[in-house]
């Protein structure tokens, strides 16, 4: 690896690991170097930035764009003017060096075009709340003296590249600059010096905010959030809903902040004017969109009163949104994008944030925490000035942007929907999480063993979280789907996997053994689909309830009394619920599965060998035996059942329906 690539990674890494100093995602850093020309074999003068799309804290010589300076900086003689300084972009592409490498990004001019060997573009709040001050020039002279240079708003291009180029070219004693409405830059001669000074500007303007800001910059508190448990029910209670309207136009995922940030923000007088200023940095409102939708009712205000506003403001909001577009669209801008709110503000309980998976949702409300400490900046030392509106959409509808946009991959079939799997810390239910997870879904796995549902968590990063359930219980049950809602914002699809198995003749059956297996099959089913059917009808999204029931719901086979009625049971909830939940756009059907030993919490639980033992077989040639009295003569696994779930979250005009996934047991047909 190049000494330069070297350095820069490790300075990216420094700097983007720590929030103060810039967002998820948000920024570039570069460096300029020499390498040697493989045509050639001699030297050639390049630079390396951070690519479009990257993140500092995570970055990758992979993630790089790698340019040469002589062809980059030759682009300053044919620059058309900054009415199309967008085909700059399509420029960089000639400059680049060498195969692979990163999309060069919108801010590809800024590092290039200033003469310094290294090159930082950040996103503090500390910094963004001097750039978003209505007198920041004045107080950029004040904090900094000659030290930081002021730049008035441009959206990020070539002439953004040009005036800062020429503020370090006039000025050789400035460390960087203040960028209005934006952020900060700043450069060095070496990769530790370029930190340095980013780190300098950074910790003037924090230092000078705490010492010389008012103490409550957001007005006085009109109510105190509420205290954590009623806060969290609260919260339970309205995010569904919030969902449901948030996904109006496309499907999305929720995620909860509440933290003192948001609850004190959204405690104090000045936060209904602050939120519909919107936010400034192109980075938050590209992710938050141009403002959040509050509601405007204290946080004690009746449920069905706070649920009834929600609609209304909803509907205002995308009105509000539509004129929006409206004013500043042109022939030739994009499609509108969708209406409806990234963020959805609730007094007293806190931030939903919304986005297209869990990571979009989670980094869309972090952006909004950062706007507002920005905010809380500006107003303690000045007043809060953003961006001009129209501004805001040149780039929200930015051709580059939705460029990038077209580039992200097409999402996984399952995106967006959210799955709740009972009994999925082992077998059909681990795998079934796994299949749901490598499909796009989010998922809770929920299991009485807590530790393996944390195991097959772990396994499927972010987007999964274990919950301990015992499925007898309702008070468990409510809790499990509470937390569910919380991490998610809701449930779209359910999997009752959740079972156990006892085999015994009539005569041996005890009436523990009936309702044991009763209490955790049928029992258990009912109080997750009704819980879960709260969910997905307050959501309004429509869903999925599935049922893995058994062969042996129409099979009668030996010793088999009490699991067998249990699975029929289950069998005909499906088609009772099919019937009932169809008005709600939500789908219930069933998979009966037959002879699943390997990877079987059942099986390995005494089931197997019981088994075994009826059918005169060693326990290790259970598979085998049930493999070899089907018709396809194939043993079934966990994952067979998994697809079938899978399939019929696919399966959009199905309801009612069982599958059989026993490999062919003619006695099993469903007639």
């Amino acid at each position: 690896m190049n000494p330069a690539v070297e350095e820069l990674l490790r300075r990216a890494h420094e700097l983007g690991a720590d929030p103060r100093n810039t967002n998820y995602a948000g920024g570039n850093a570069s460096a300029k170097g020499t390498a040697t020309d493989p045509v050639t074999g001699g030297e050639v003068d390049l630079m390396w930035v951070k690519g479009s799309g990257g993140d500092l804290g995570t970055l990758t010589e992979s993630g790089l764009a790698v340019l040469r300076l002589d062809r980059l900086r030759a682009l300053v003689d044919v620059f058309p003017g900054v009415e199309r300084e967008d085909e700059m972009v399509a420029a960089f592409d000639f400059c680049r060096h060498g195969l692979g490498g990163a999309a060069p990004s919108i801010d590809t001019a800024m590092h290039g075009l200033v003469d310094a060997p290294h090159v930082d573009h950040l996103h503090p709040d500390a910094g963004i709340a001097i750039a978003t001050a209505a007198d920041g020039p004045a107080l950029t002279r004040t904090i900094f003296g000659d030290r930081v240079a002021w730049v008035p708003w441009r959206r990020p291009g070539f002439q953004l590249g040009l005036d800062i180029a020429a503020i370090r070219r006039d000025n050789p004693d400035t460390i960087g600059v203040i960028l209005g409405g934006h952020g900060i830059t700043a450069w060095g001669d070496t990769s530790a010096q370029c930190q340095h000074n980013s780190l300098e500007i950074i910790q003037t303007a924090s230092t000078y905010l705490t010492q010389h800001g008012r103490p409550e910059p957001f007005g006085p508190t009109l109510f105190d959030p509420l205290p954590e448990a009623t806060r969290r029910e609260r919260a339970a209670a309205l995010f569904p809903l919030v969902r449901g309207l948030a996904s109006t136009d496309a499907p999305m995922v929720g995620h909860l902040t509440d933290n003192s940030e948001v609850l004190d923000f959204l405690s104090r007088a000045e936060h209904p004017r602050l939120a519909a200023l919107g936010t400034s940095c192109p980075d938050h409102f590209l992710r938050t969109k141009v403002a959040p939708l509050v509601l405007d009712l204290p946080p004690d205000a009746p449920l069905d009163e706070a649920i009834a506003r929600l609609r209304e403001l909803h509907a205002a909001y995308r009105d509000a949104y539509a004129a929006y577009y409206q004013r500043h669209a042109t022939p030739a801008s994009p499609p509108m994008r969708g209406a409806d709110p990234a963020i959805v503000l609730i007094p007293g309980v806190g931030m939903f944030s919304f986005g297209r998976d869990k990571q979009t949702a989670r980094v869309a409300g972090e952006f909004y925490v950062n706007a507002i400490n920005v905010m809380r900046g500006a107003e303690s030392v000045s007043s809060y000035a953003p961006i001009d509106e129209s501004e805001k959409f040149r780039i929200e509808y930015w051709d580059l942007e939705e460029a990038k946009l077209r580039r992200i991959p097409p999402p996984r079939p399952l995106a967006t929907r959210i799955a709740f799997v009972t009994g999925g810390g082992s077998g059909i239910g681990a795998a079934t999480a796994r299949r749901l997870s490598a499909e796009g879904a989010c998922v809770i796995i929920a299991d009485r063993d807590l530790t393996a549902a944390e195991k097959v968590a772990a396994e499927l990063g972010e987007s999964a979280i274990a919950v301990q359930v015992d499925v007898t219980s309702e008070e468990e049950i409510t809790a499990a789907v509470r937390i569910a809602v919380l991490a998610f914002g809701g449930i779209d699809l359910v999997v009752n996997n959740a079972g156990l198995s006892l085999s015994r003749s009539l005569l041996d059956t005890t009436a523990a053994d009936w309702d044991l297996q009763h209490q955790v099959m049928p029992r258990g089913s009912f109080l997750v689909s009704r819980e879960t059917a709260r969910v997905m009808i307050a959501q309004a999204m429509g869903g999925d309830i599935i049922y893995i029931s058994s062969k042996n719901a129409v099979f009668a086979g030996p010793n088999n009394l009490a699991y067998g009625a249990a699975k029929a049971d289950q069998a005909h909830q499906v088609r009772l619920l099919a019937a009932e939940l169809g008005e709600h756009a939500i789908r219930v059907n069933g998979i009966n599965p037959d002879g699943v030993v390997r990877g079987s919490g059942i099986f390995a639980s005494g089931w197997g060998a019981n088994r075994a033992a009826v059918y005169g077989i060693p326990e290790d040639r259970l598979g085998e035996y049930y493999a070899q009295r089907t018709l396809l003569k194939k043993e079934v696994l966990p994952e067979h059942i998994a697809q079938a779930v899978f399939l019929l979250t696919q399966l959009t005009h199905t309801t009612g329906l069982h599958i059989p996934v026993d490999a062919g047991v003619s006695a099993a047909f469903l007639r």
